[in-house]
């Protein structure tokens, strides 16, 4: 059961448009394929009620009304009105799992709470409603005491309910007690239908949800990017394909496929991002970085596992940076159809180091730019231009203070203009004019960032120069657009030298 849409939404911070319910109630029930869905909690707000109008109704004409659930509460049948105004036909009855809850919140016997939950579930009856029971705080309760637990299962039993929803409310649950705890009951109550439902807050979420698989559980309940209160609970994606891998008993009729999609939305939708490393899901979790990876990946997948993107619509990249090294290249040049020889691929690599000391990650769309400034470098430096400063302040016009070598000789000028470069330009102008040596004219200045790419995106900076009535064109690459620009004004110095 997907419990996004309920308990999901208990995400801090997070609330779900009537549409936006709809919506993600159509995909996954009938695209990702869950069993069941909880939707919403009765008598929560009419934008709640609406929602579940909207879904109730929709579900009813495709035949999927009884995988449709609702959060509901002992109050001598205000949550079942709710629900039938809504066209709601499964509720999940909220109860006191625990002694300790119990008594310093309902501040009921065990006879009392019994008897209520007993009315409720005979007028849901009557109502036409089919009933679960959750048991809130189950897990502090067979930790601290068990005996209540047992004579609520036993109460239970003798009901007309379809499911004992048994939640890790506090996330509290190791592996090991979540195996005992569950193998234990599901054995002294085998006709009774159980659901775990757990939490994260250890971390433990997929591993407590795998132990109640194998320990005989009937059903799990799980939220899209482990949405859900304080540390969520545990993660649809995560828990499918531990499943699918690890636990051979079982079959879920999970769409793997869809799993990266719904995700997806859900983020848009909440505005909750998905973390990078996160399994699955994540954007870097098929996306090997270090280049030995890679060339491993090349030579039998010897960095493959189970986990192959394709099961999850997605695909396996190549980082490029400073670790990557030429294996990862290599692949990104194969995704893009190119091919480099030794000696190229030997400078392209040099220069994505260089690059990935800069930025934190250099894409595939920057590639193309890269060997172009590579390749489209001058073979003879006579020219380096060794250091400069360039300033920007509100109310001064932009300056700069420059360094070139030009044939062994270290020459320094200072210079303003109308921006940082042309201010460097300019100190250059006055070197040249020293030198006595004719410098182009500026005839055409553009920016490129290679589309697709990220924030901290390449800049490539192609001035276009005109010498002795001929243009020719120099480019310069880097993540600072002023910089990139220098590096295209050093090229063409070098040219004119040779």
């Amino acid at each position: 059961m997907d419990t996004t849409l309920r308990d999901g939404e208990q995400t801090s911070g997070v609330s779900f448009s009537v549409s936006e319910k709809l919506t993600l109630a159509k995909l996954l029930l009938e695209e990702l394929k869950v069993d069941r869905i909880e939707i919403a909690s009765a008598r929560v707000s009419k934008g709640e009620f609406d929602a579940v109008k909207r879904i109730t109704a929709w579900a009813n004409e495709v035949g999927l009304l009884s995988q449709v659930e609702i959060l509901t509460f002992v109050d001598k049948g205000t949550s079942i009105k709710w629900m039938q105004e809504a066209g709601a036909k499964v509720q999940n009855l909220l109860t006191k799992g625990s002694v300790n809850h119990l008594t310093y919140q309902l501040k009921q016997t065990p006879e009392q709470h019994f008897k209520n939950i007993g009315e409720n579930i005979a007028l849901a009856e009557k109502k036409g409603i089919q009933t679960n029971v959750y048991l809130e705080d189950w897990s502090n309760g067979m930790r601290n005491s068990p005996e209540y637990v047992f004579a609520f299962l036993d109460f239970l039993s003798t009901q007309n309910i379809s499911r004992v929803l048994l939640p890790d409310t506090l996330g509290v649950l190791t592996p090991s007690e979540t195996s005992q705890y569950l193998a234990t009951i599901v054995a002294r109550y085998p006709k009774l239908h159980f659901d775990f439902h757990g939490h994260n807050d250890y971390d433990l979420g997929v591993a407590n949800a795998m132990e109640a698989v194998k320990a005989g559980v009937h059903g799990l309940h799980l939220t899209v990017n482990g949405m859900g209160e304080r540390a969520g609970n545990a993660p649809l994606a995560s828990v499918v394909a531990v499943l699918n891998d690890f636990v051979p008993t079982v079959t879920t009729n999970i769409k793997e496929k869809a799993l990266y999609k719904v995700s997806q939305l859900v983020a848009t939708f909440t505005g909750f991002r998905i973390p990078a490393n996160k399994p699955i899901v994540g954007a870097n979790v098929f996306t090997q970085t270090a280049g030995i990876h890679a060339d491993g990946d090349s030579k039998k997948n010897l960095y493959f596992n189970d986990l192959l993107p394709e099961r999850f619509g997605r695909k396996r990249s190549y980082a490029l940076g400073k670790t990557s090294g030429k294996a990862n290249i290599v692949k990104n040049l194969q995704e893009l159809g190119l091919t480099l020889n030794e000696e190229e691929l030997k400078q392209v690599t040099l220069r994505i180091i260089e690059l990935g000391d800069k930025k934190q990650k250099v894409s595939t769309e920057d590639l193309p730019y890269i060997i172009s400034d590579v390749l489209g470098s001058v073979s003879t430096t006579s020219v380096i231009i060794k250091s400069y400063v360039l300033t920007h302040s509100k109310g001064l016009q932009p300056s700069t203070t420059v360094a070139v070598e030009i044939d062994g000789e270290l020459l320094e000028e200072n210079a303003s203009g109308d921006g940082q470069y042309d201010a460097f330009l300019n100190a250059i102008r006055i070197m040249y004019k020293k030198k006595k040596r004719q410098l182009p004219q500026l005839v055409d200045y553009a920016v490129h960032i290679p589309p697709g790419s990220h924030s901290d995106a390449l800049c490539e900076t192609s001035i276009t120069w005109l010498l002795d009535g001929k243009e020719f064109i120099t480019r310069g690459l880097d993540s600072d657009q002023t910089v990139s620009a220098i590096k295209a004004t050093e090229k063409m110095l070098n040219s004119i030298a040779l």
